[in-house]
């Protein structure tokens, strides 16, 4: 009797509950790296110019250790994301009514979608990217010849975390939308839940094709959707609110009462 009605933190309760705490917790060290790497060192290490011995140093010494938490808090923060679902009770459920036309769990779903996008991003393309910059900055240290592929490398990896950083900002949006948005309670029509997931993956989509280099410009500097990635924080900073004004915008229009 007294297990049953035990309801500490080891009871599922508490562990839904502690989970939630590691999530928000690595998740912190994983975008605050995340925001670290594309407004400090990316525009710190190109302020190195010509010194290219002490920007060699630079990525060996602290981008080596940066990435290394970074990456590991990203898949850490997926795998606790998915260990909430599993271990609430009820997390997908959503009665006679449907768990897909609640606004609250449309808006969690996208903002699942997108951070496993961002940890698919880090894993598959901007960490495989990086060893390849990192070992040639060790190499150049050690006074062997330069990587030719070295650069692109470098680029692709720069326009995968440029757009993990403009996904970003929407996908905290929509992870606490679910528990705090006023609207999150509201229920949707098939037609409205229809429409908005068509227009939100046309947009995801082409986002991540061309932080990919899919896109007809491929990985040119300032062609096409690539000027959101290049020209600095401000042009960073309009992709990242830009694309979550489009989203709130979205919501206002589907996620109505």
């Amino acid at each position: 009797m007294l297990a049953a009605d035990y309801n500490g933190f080891f009871s599922q309760a508490g562990l839904a509950f502690g989970f939630r705490w590691l999530h928000i917790l690595v998740g912190i060290m994983w975008i605050g790296l995340l925001y670290y790497f594309n407004f400090v060192q990316v525009p710190a290490f190109a302020a190195y110019g010509d010194e290219a011995k002490a920007r060699n140093i630079a990525i060996d010494k602290v981008a080596r250790k940066a990435l290394w938490w970074f990456r590991w808090a990203a898949i850490s923060t997926f795998i606790t994301g998915i260990l909430i679902t599993g271990i609430t009770k009820d997390y997908f459920e959503g009665g006679d009514i449907g768990w897909g036309r609640f606004a609250g769990n449309v808006g969690i779903s996208l903002g699942m979608l997108l951070g496993t996008i961002m940890m698919l991003n880090v894993w598959g393309v901007i960490w495989r990217n990086q060893k390849i910059v990192l070992a040639n900055a060790a190499t150049l240290l050690a006074g062997g010849e330069a990587n030719p592929a070295a650069a692109a490398a470098g680029r692709k990896a720069l326009m995968a975390s440029r757009a993990n950083a403009i996904f970003s900002v929407s996908m905290l949006f929509f992870m606490v939308y679910r528990a705090h948005a006023p609207s999150s309670g509201n229920v949707l029509t098939g037609s409205e839940v229809g429409i908005f997931w068509a227009i939100t993956m046309v947009i995801v989509v082409v986002l991540e094709l061309n932080a990919l280099g899919l896109m007809p410009w491929k990985a040119q500097p300032n062609k096409g959707l690539n000027w959101l990635y290049d020209g600095g924080t401000r042009n960073l900073l309009i992709g990242m609110f830009g694309l979550w004004a489009i989203f709130l915008v979205m919501t206002e229009i589907f996620f109505k009462a």
